[in-house]
């Protein structure tokens, strides 16, 4: 892949998904021993949005991706009527989400207009 076609905002969001996966999944056992959630909506609900985290992370080429995503933030927020700590971790990670996300289309835009003005000065200095 050329550095024209990388995605920043790709990266970064994978890199977010990815890293909350991990925390998601260590909250089943959280949600078993400190909160008394029964083992299989624990499972079901830690270990299934750990997957989520990591096939949206693999799916974000195409842009409807980014709205589950959005899903998944909502879910750990969500999550904190659980495990209340949730709350806390579910908005930095949503924090970071948001983060990756903007910054990501800001570069990506800036990317787009510098190569654009490079194209353009090569073809002038072409056509000279």
């Amino acid at each position: 892949m050329s550095e024209r076609t990388r995605s920043p905002r790709r990266g970064m969001c994978a890199a977010v998904l990815s890293l909350e996966a991990i925390t998601l999944g260590l909250t089943t056992p959280v949600m078993i021993a400190v909160a008394d959630v029964a083992v299989s909506t624990a499972l079901v609900v830690g270990l299934g949005l750990m997957v989520a985290c990591l096939l949206v992370a693999g799916m974000l080429r195409s842009p409807w991706a980014y709205g589950l995503g959005w899903l998944i933030q909502a879910a750990a927020v969500g999550l904190g009527f659980l495990v209340p700590l949730m709350f806390v971790l579910g908005a930095i990670f949503a924090l970071l989400w948001g983060s990756a996300d903007f910054l990501g289309r800001k570069i990506e835009r800036e990317r787009a207009a510098a190569y654009a003005a490079l194209d353009a000065e090569l073809a002038a200095e072409g056509d000279a």
